[in-house]
Formats: C-alpha cells, sequence, structure tokens
C-alpha cells in the first residue's frame, strides 16, 4: 500500500472487484521478437498485487495476443472485457499504454463510456485514470486520439513504401501456379516441364470449350491434374497434382501474370461488405486497367497480351446481364441471350413446355418489372431455322477450310494429350526409381527406417500401376490418327453443312457458339393480328438483314389469308370435294395451318368444315348405331360420373370391352355388373394392400355371346 503511484482515486469499491491485465500485441511477429514488451504488459499483474488486489482477484487477459486493435471486430479478449465491465466484476484496468487497448476512437470511447458509467478505474505505467472526472476524461480522450492518429501514420507510412515498390515492379508476392519464386525474390516460369504443358493446355482447352465450366469438364473427363505448389504447410514448395477445381481456373483465367503483366491494387475493400471478425471479406477485385499499377511485360509469360484480353472478354460475355447474352446454354433454343424485342428493346427470355419442351420466345420483363401487359411472343423453332439457314449460307464459302482447321484441331488435341500422359508416366517413373534407391541404400539392421522406405516404394509401385491402367483405358478411348477415309469424309461434310448442323453429334452449345461468332442480335416485332414477324438480323460487324416469316398462330381467323381460304373452302364443299382432296388443294394452293403442322390432312380439314359449318358430324357421344348397353367413351363418362380421360386411359391398359364401328370409332359394353364394377375400380384407392383386388377389378368381363 506504499506504492509511490497510490492515487487518491482508488476506493474501497473499486478493491472490492478484480483488477483486469489487457495484454496485446498487435502481429504474430511481435509477439515473437519483441518478447521484452510481452513480459512488461504481464508484469503489471504486480503492480495490482501493490495496489492491493490479492492474486486471485487479478486476471490477465491475453487472448488478443497477434491481433491489431484498430478495430474490435476479432479481438475476444477486448469483447470480453467490455463484458466484465458491464457485469460490474472490473475495479481496474491496467494497461502498459492506452494505446495497448483501442486504436480506434469508436472502441476507445465505448470503453471508457462504460468504465464511467460503473465506476472503472484505467492505469497505465505512469498513473491512475478514471473516466467519470472531467480532467481524466479529456487526457484519455487525447490518448485515444493520438493512438488512432499514431496507427494512421504508421500505416500510411507503410503504404507508401510499398506502392512506391510495387511501381517498380519489385514488390512480389507468393507466384501463382505455374510459377516459382527465385532466391532474389523474382518470379520465373517452373522450370517443371509437364506444369508448363499442365498450364499451356488449360489455356488451349479455353480456347476451345469458351466457357469456365466446360473447361473443368473437359479436364476432368480427360483426367488432367493441375500443379500446386502449397505456399505453407510441411509440403510448402513441393510440387503436387490435384483434380482441377472451378475457383482454381478461374483465378488462373484472370491473373494477367501468365500474360507477363504485374499488377498491384487490384482488390479494392468496400467497408459495406465487410464481416464481423473476418478480415478478408468486403474486397472487389479490379480488372486489370483499373489497378493501381500495371506493368506490362514484366514477367515471364504463357500467353501473349492480346490472348488475355480476348480471354477477359469471354468470360464476360458469359455472364448473362444486360450487355452480355451469357454462356451457351444446353436448351434447344438457338438464339438464347442475342434475341431482342423489337417494341421495348428488352431481352427476350425462353420458356419451354409441353412434353417435347419446346420453346418460345417471350419478352416478359414488361409483366414481371413494371406490370405493363406483355409485349410478344413467339415460337422458337420457326425463328430458330430461319437464322440458322442464313448463318449457314454465311459459313459455306469457309467450309472447307473449316473442315481443314477441324482436322487439325483434331490431331492437335491427340498430340496434347498423348504429351501429358508421356509426362505423366514419366513422372510416376521417377518416383518409383526413387522410391526403390532409398530403400536399397537403407541399412538392413536399421529396420524402422527400412519398413517406412518399404511402405513408401509398394505406394509407388501401386500407384504406378494405378496410373498406367488409367493410361491403357484412355488410350483405347482416345481417337487415333486420321485415315485417309477419315479425311476425305471430313471433306465430304464440307459440301453439305446442313447435315452436319443436324447430326445428333452436333451438341446445342456448339450451335449457338457458331451463331454468336456471326451475330450480335436479332430484334423481331410481332404482329399480334396476323402470322407475319419483321426479323431484323444484326450480323457482327455491322451488317443488317430484314426477313419476314410466318409464326403458327392459334386461330384461323389470325391467318392473313383466312378469308381466301374461307371462300375456297365453300367452293370446293359446293362442287362435293372429299376431305382428303380439299387438303391437298390447300397444300398445294400454298394455305398453312394455323397451328404448327405444315400440311393440312383430312382430319384438319374435316374439324375446320365443321366449325365453318360447311358439313355436319354425328358426335361420338349420341345414340346411333349404338345397341344394347353399348356407350361412346363420352356417353359412359356421363353414366359414371367420371372424366373422359380416365375412359380413354382404361381402353389403352385394356380394362374396358369394346368394338369399333365403321368409322373407326370405340363403342364400350358395359350391362349392369360392369357399371358395377367399373364404379368400384374408381373409388379403390391405388395402395400396395389392394393390389390383389385392382387385379381383380381391372380384369373385364366379355361380352355375352348373342
Amino acid at each position: 500500500m506504499n506504492d509511490p503511484l497510490r492515487s487518491p482515486k482508488l476506493k474501497a469499491g473499486h478493491l472490492d472487484r478484480s483488477a483486469f491485465v489487457y495484454v496485446r500485441q498487435s502481429t504474430p511477429q511481435q509477439v515473437s521478437d519483441h518478447q521484452e514488451s510481452t513480459a512488461r504488459q504481464y508484469a503489471l499483474a504486480g503492480r495490482a498485487a501493490a495496489l492491493g488486489w490479492a492474486a486471485d482477484r487479478i486476471t490477465v487477459i491475453d487472448d488478443d495476443l497477434g491481433r491489431s486493435g484498430q478495430s474490435i471486430e476479432g479481438r475476444p479478449g477486448f469483447q470480453r472485457l467490455l463484458a466484465e465491465v458491464a457485469l460490474d466484476h472490473v475495479g481496474l484496468i491496467l494497461g502498459l499504454e492506452m494505446s495497448r487497448l483501442a486504436r480506434s476512437n469508436r472502441d476507445w470511447h465505448q470503453l471508457l463510456e462504460l468504465c464511467a458509467r460503473f465506476r472503472v478505474l484505467l492505469a497505465d505505467a505512469d498513473a491512475i485514470y478514471d473516466p467519470a472526472d472531467h480532467n481524466d476524461r479529456l487526457l484519455l480522450g487525447l490518448h485515444g486520439m493520438m493512438s488512432e492518429a499514431e496507427l494512421h501514420v504508421l500505416k500510411g507510412r507503410m503504404y507508401q513504401g510499398k506502392l512506391n515498390k510495387a511501381r517498380r515492379g519489385a514488390l512480389m508476392g507468393a507466384p501463382p501456379l505455374g510459377y516459382i519464386r527465385l532466391a532474389t525474390g523474382e518470379w520465373a516460369i517452373d522450370p517443371d516441364d509437364q506444369v508448363q504443358a499442365a498450364v499451356r493446355l488449360i489455356f488451349d482447352r479455353f480456347d476451345r470449350e469458351a466457357t469456365l465450366h466446360g473447361l473443368l469438364r473437359s479436364l476432368v473427363r480427360d483426367g488432367i491434374r493441375i500443379p500446386i505448389r502449397p505456399g505453407s504447410g510441411p509440403n510448402r514448395g513441393q510440387l503436387e497434382w490435384r483434380r482441377p477445381n472451378r475457383t482454381t481456373l478461374c483465378n488462373l483465367l484472370h491473373h494477367p501474370s501468365y500474360a507477363g503483366a504485374y499488377r498491384f491494387g487490384h482488390r479494392q475493400v468496400d467497408p459495406r461488405g465487410k464481416l464481423p471478425g473476418r478480415r478478408a471479406t468486403g474486397r472487389k477485385s479490379r480488372p486489370p486497367e483499373d489497378c493501381l499499377v500495371l506493368i506490362r511485360d514484366r514477367l515471364p509469360a504463357y500467353i501473349t497480351w492480346d490472348r488475355f484480353r480476348a480471354n477477359q472478354d469471354r468470360l464476360a460475355a458469359n455472364r448473362a446481364r444486360k450487355e452480355w447474352p451469357g454462356a451457351p446454354r444446353q436448351g434447344h433454343s438457338l438464339l438464347a441471350g442475342l434475341l431482342r424485342c423489337g417494341r421495348c428493346g428488352r431481352r427476350m427470355i425462353v420458356l419451354y413446355s409441353g412434353p417435347k419442351d419446346l420453346h418460345s420466345y417471350t419478352c416478359t420483363r414488361g409483366p414481371t418489372g413494371t406490370g405493363e401487359p406483355l409485349c410478344q411472343s413467339l415460337p422458337g423453332p420457326v425463328l430458330d431455322e430461319l437464322i440458322a439457314g442464313r448463318v449457314l449460307a454465311a459459313v459455306e464459302p469457309a467450309a472447307l477450310e473449316a473442315s481443314l482447321a477441324a482436322m487439325a484441331g483434331v490431331e492437335r488435341e491427340r498430340a496434347e494429350l498423348a504429351g501429358h500422359w508421356r509426362l505423366r508416366r514419366e513422372r510416376a517413373d521417377q518416383e518409383l526409381d526413387r522410391a526403390a534407391r532409398q530403400y536399397q541404400a537403407c541399412e538392413p539392421e536399421n529396420r524402422l527406417v527400412g519398413r517406412e522406405l518399404e511402405r513408401c516404394w509398394e505406394e509407388s509401385l501401386k500407384g504406378r500401376r494405378r496410373l498406367e491402367e488409367e493410361y491403357e483405358r484412355w488410350r483405347r478411348a482416345a481417337p487415333g490418327r486420321l485415315s485417309p477415309e477419315d479425311e476425305r469424309a471430313i471433306r465430304s461434310l464440307a459440301c453439305d453443312l446442313p447435315a452436319v448442323w443436324r447430326a445428333a453429334t452436333t451438341t446445342q452449345g456448339e450451335r449457338q457458339r457458331i451463331a454468336r461468332l456471326l451475330v450480335e442480335r436479332v430484334s423481331v416485332v410481332v404482329d399480334k393480328s396476323s402470322e407475319r414477324v419483321d426479323v431484323e438480323l444484326h450480323w457482327a460487324g455491322g451488317p443488317v438483314e430484314s426477313h419476314t416469316l410466318s409464326r403458327p398462330v392459334r386461330r384461323y381467323d389470325l391467318l392473313s389469308g383466312y378469308p381466301r381460304m374461307v371462300e375456297r373452302l365453300r367452293a370446293w364443299c359446293v362442287e362435293g370435294r372429299s376431305t382428303a382432296e380439299i387438303a391437298d388443294r390447300l397444300n398445294s394452293e400454298g394455305f398453312r395451318p394455323a397451328k404448327r403442322a405444315d400440311r393440312f390432312n383430312d382430319g384438319m380439314v374435316q374439324r375446320l368444315l365443321c366449325r365453318l359449318g360447311l358439313i355436319h358430324r354425328r358426335p361420338h357421344g349420341s345414340g346411333s348405331g349404338l345397341g344394347e348397353d353399348e356407350y361412346r367413351p363420352g356417353g359412359l363418362s356421363g353414366r359414371l360420373g367420371i372424366g373422359r380421360d380416365t375412359i380413354r386411359r382404361w381402353l389403352r391398359a385394356g380394362w374396358l370391352t369394346y368394338r369399333r364401328d365403321a368409322e373407326g370409332h370405340h363403342v364400350i359394353w358395359a350391362d349392369s355388373s360392369e357399371l358395377v364394377r367399373l364404379r368400384e375400380l374408381h373409388a379403390l384407392p391405388r395402395t400396395w394392400a389392394n393390389e390383389g383386388w385392382l387385379a381383380e377389378l381391372s380384369r373385364p368381363r366379355p361380352r355375352p355371346e348373342r
């Protein structure tokens, strides 16, 4: 109690509560290098004992060693200290300097408010402060401001030094895959031939696949691994081969160092996106042109800068945003992402419907976004057929060159994969030889080491055997060299591009990529009062073509030639023509049905004539031509009170006794007992417990002989 720094501010009420010693160093490096500072902070526990606290009433909080004091986030020790103060468990807080507690005015004044409210004293190596006292509060506020300003000055000075070094291209961090860091700190291309071949293969595959997901699928399909040299851990710097993943491939394609460019300041921190306790959150990557420092031709390159920019443009175009069409999809549509509404200018989307997934193009942004009426919609196949024909006509002059390029591409891909497997097998042989030499060099009496080396040798043998099996599977499945017959077949296909376009081996994604190479966008205007559609085809490079096509419509009266068609139908009916003859005449004179069919048949003509009142068809449900206990499907449906679809399903399943009349229509026989059976069949729950009863009820009774 004879401490010369003993202050009259220290009361019995403070001694009744605990004393807390807060220990903090800003970085792990300071913890390891500045141990004297850490020891001085721990020694403050003796200061608390000298002020009158018992040893069991002194608590040391050192949870924040190696953590910066610029924010409360990620500092469990400081958060615990605030909680103890709010619970009225603290009488005194000791820190070597006030900057140890906080370097943020927001956190610092939060602590001062709590300490003033709960009568907690603060102490450093020089004095004791009472936050409830105005003079001490002013002094503590100055301490907090100086701590924050000091941190700002230090960070600014360090950042300017880092930026100056980066402007010279001398600030080198951890290299990406495919590069190594030399003893001088510079980056160099990995000297391993297999690593270089793998990186170049990734860029070549992206040129062919054009999408990140397609690149990933291609690498996984061919069993290609990517080289990784871990930057930390027990295997730091050692080459490892791992399965490709989307994140690694995305970083590789976006990294400008592969084009020889040095960059700095490509990550911008947005405070709105930061999450508490997670320092790496809130970062947004800038494009190379917006980086603080960009030095081209500073590093050894795998690809040219023009090729890198083309890859960035392709990745950006794959994003389904307003200005980009998005990546090619696997649906049936050809113009997804390319089609624009000629009325409002918005992009039209693809909708699929029906059991055959027939697609249509629809402008739905008005109804879904602003509540406006639907602009327009049209079936997709008719428009796709028009654009596909124009695209094939445009590429026909270059068809032979394309076929030769295809042959060269097949040979190049086969050579790349063969080289990849050759390097993998060569590496496996080297590892096997190394394991064998290590085992043979081991002394026989050193059995502990010998057993481990023997196990490693066996693992190398198993790995070599597995690799050889994988290689044999690839060799059997991989395409061989093109024979002269194959080359002649490829050349002949150049003369029949439509056949290649429609071939089952040509995927829809490949058709979409071809269309996107030539077509910038397509704009359509649908005439809602007729089948007319005005199409504007904007080619890449500027030329524009205008076309008109006829779309399928729901009703005949929407056809522009419908009045003339009705006149012709009336004349042919007066002449006594049959429906088959009328169908042939309609087709020969250029008339088309309203819906998706291309030609009329006699059934269509019969229904159209009935709708116009030119002929009268006997209804199926009428009793004409029916015997005793006989029904048409519609009549039986009404008698039983069940749907017509159920009756048709029972007919297909063979659960009804029926015959066909002269016109080929169903005539169902059902007497009173059959009607009872059918009602019970309809009411029976379809459960596994009723399977036997269902089989009994679904067996129709034969019609008795007349």
